[in-house]
């Protein structure tokens, strides 16, 4: 059940999904058709929590779904496949068919596929018109572009790869954009002036769901306690697209990245240790993390500590994309623009000034709610 009802009545969002074949988007797709059915709590929304009540969040029953992809899977079929994996309930994909056909009649090609002899500028407008189309179609008041697809490699030089597209895609559209994945997205050079000029929220990037999280919690313990950090290092198994995606070193070397700025900026200083990831394709949508960590205590006793961390990942990132686009959305309603630095609760990697540890990022993200409570009623509509 909701906080509280949100949105104005018979309003729609448009969440526009990019990978929207994958296993998080699918996750997403299928997990709001089964809060706003009742069929399961809303476990994991912070924006379902009540201190977001009367915000003016869309409800969860007003999203409607699209996306670009590259693959042809169909929805159903894909929820099938990880209620098969154990990722969704058994059942849950044909009590939601109706709402996975229904997104899926609305995702369109990506790319640039090999072949594709269009031009960066060619490929945007295309992609900023299957957009556009999709909110004329649902009827949507607005629509979030979320970046949810497999990580990229760091681009080199000025061609500007698949994510960058899709997010000046987005601009072009006039879409508020979050970016979920370690990917370039906006932070593009190339894309800073037409960001800045587009007057739109933004959020990203990498979305903070399992090693992270856990390291932005611990780092500010052992800051606070002022025990001295040597070394932290951690391992990653994972399968599905992810573990194939960051098979590739340059794409995990994107993704390490932003788990290594965490611990620099809670620790305050870089500390020895490094981050590996391992494809395990049997694992699938799951993953293991571990963690070790050596620290010093009063007289210099060495010490250590030892985490592990095992979970799935699309259960894990599909609450947040839903919360994200539903605070995008009423960022821009409320007319806020540029980067939402409050919402750096989420990423690894956030945009704009904030705080790194976790708490202080909640206390960022429950200011933020205050933010967009202003100018909404009790039942969560704009005055």
């Amino acid at each position: 059940m909701s906080a509280s009802p949100s949105g104005s009545h018979g309003s729609r969002t448009g969440v526009w999904l990019i990978g929207a074949r994958g296993s998080v988007a699918t996750t997403v797709v299928a997990g709001c058709a089964a809060v706003t059915a009742g069929l399961h709590p809303p476990t994991g929304m912070v924006t379902e929590t009540p201190d977001f009540a009367d915000t003016g969040l869309p409800a969860l029953s007003s999203l409607v779904f699209g996306g670009h992809d590259t693959v042809d899977c169909p929805l159903p079929k894909r929820a099938e496949a990880l209620a098969d994996g154990g990722v969704l309930p058994p059942g849950l994909p044909s009590a939601v068919r109706a709402e996975l056909a229904a997104a899926d009649r609305e995702i369109r090609p990506g790319g640039p596929l090999p072949g594709d002899t269009r031009d960066e500028d060619e490929l945007i407008a295309a992609f900023a018109a299957d957009i556009t189309d999709f909110v004329r179609r649902s009827g949507a008041d607005r629509a979030v572009v979320v970046n949810v697809a497999s990580t990229e490699p760091a681009p080199t030089g000025r061609t500007l790869p698949a994510s960058s597209l899709y997010a000046a895609a987005a601009l072009r559209a006039g879409c508020p954009y979050v970016n979920f994945t370690p990917s370039t997205g906006l932070h593009h050079p190339e894309l800073a002036a037409r960001a800045a000029a587009a007057g739109l929220p933004y959020a990203g990037r990498d979305g903070k769901t399992g090693q992270t999280l856990l390291r932005s919690v611990l780092g500010p313990m052992f800051a606070q306690r002022a025990l001295t950090v040597r070394a932290w290092s951690g391992t990653n198994l994972l399968g599905g697209g992810d573990g194939a995606a960051l098979a590739d070193p340059a794409a995990a070397a994107a993704k390490n990245a932003g788990k290594e700025r965490v611990l620099a900026d809670t620790l305050g200083a870089p500390v020895e240790g490094e981050v590996h990831i391992d494809d395990v394709p049997a694992l699938g949508d799951w993953k293991t993390a571990w963690d070790h960590i050596a620290f010093d205590g009063f007289l210099g006793a060495r010490m250590f500590l030892q985490t592990t961390w095992q979970g799935c990942d699309s259960a894990l990132a599909a609450p947040l994309v839903l919360d994200l686009a539903r605070l995008a959305a009423r960022a821009q309603e409320r007319g806020l623009s540029g980067p939402l630095s409050e919402l750096g609760f989420y990423f690894k990697d956030p945009v704009g000034d904030g705080p790194s540890s976790l708490a202080g990022q909640y206390a960022e993200l429950l200011r933020f709610a205050e933010r967009l409570r202003d100018g909404a009623d009790g039942r969560g509509v704009q005055r």
